[in-house]
């Protein structure tokens, strides 16, 4: 198990469930983790389409912590995950997952076979491009409130510290926060879950570096590995 060579913190910026359970894991490794939440996700009323679909693309394990009753009438539809945090969600509420992806929703759709899909996801997300013949209607069930940087993290960021980045959309609300906090990007350095993440967080900064694998466990071990070449 890899450990610091110093205590520069790890912000953990990710909404709730996920926070906590990321500071717990980042603890159980011996790195300092803040939790500044700076996000809350919400469910949004929603159908489910009359129409039959092959499989549903879920993005996030948000589509299955915020689907709602709407949700339920589909668990005869097997799933494609992103990754296995959804894969597990997806399972817990009660799914037979079809396919784990990694890396992102677009590399799984680049290689769907034709039919016809059902994508549930939040308000702020990517546009696919899907290849011939594969189908895809997208519901959108839950969208993520921006919170602002409360003092306390601005203070931490000042003197420096690591951030974990989970999202494309967490990276480009982190970014615009440092820039109304007028908080210095080369006191910061990001770990991002993707490549497409670090892409959306722009350039600046002390130090950008991405996950060897799209899991909170790789991630938090390239935050350890960035704490200790300070």
């Amino acid at each position: 198990m890899s450990k610091p060579g110093n205590d520069l913190p790890v912000l953990v910026i990710r909404p709730e469930p996920g926070n906590a359970a990321t500071c717990r894991a980042a603890r159980e490794r011996g790195l300092d983790a803040r939790s500044f939440p700076l996000f809350s996700v919400e469910p949004l009323a929603w159908a489910a389409p009359a129409a039959r679909f092959d499989r549903i693309l879920a993005g996030s394990a948000n589509v299955f912590r915020h689907g709602g009753a709407s949700l339920a009438t589909l668990t005869h539809v097997p799933v494609i995950a992103v990754g296995e945090a959804t894969a597990q969600a997806a399972r817990e509420a009660g799914f037979a997952v079809a396919r784990t992806g990694e890396g992102g929703l677009q590399p799984v759709v680049a290689t769907l076979p034709p039919g016809d899909y059902l994508r549930i996801a939040g308000a702020d997300h990517i546009v696919l491009d899907p290849p011939a013949g594969v189908r895809i209607a997208t519901v959108i069930a839950y969208a993520a409130q921006r919170r602002p940087l409360p003092d306390a993290a601005i203070a931490v960021l000042a003197r420096g510290a690591v951030v974990l980045l989970h999202s494309g959309e967490a990276a480009r609300h982190f970014a615009d926060e440092c820039e109304r906090s007028c908080i210095s990007r080369q006191n910061v350095q990001l770990a991002c879950l993707a490549p497409r993440i670090a892409e959306m967080a722009g350039a600046g900064w002390k130090a950008v570096a991405v996950a060897r694998a799209r899991t909170d466990a790789e991630l938090l071990e390239l935050a350890a590995r960035m704490c200790q070449t300070v």
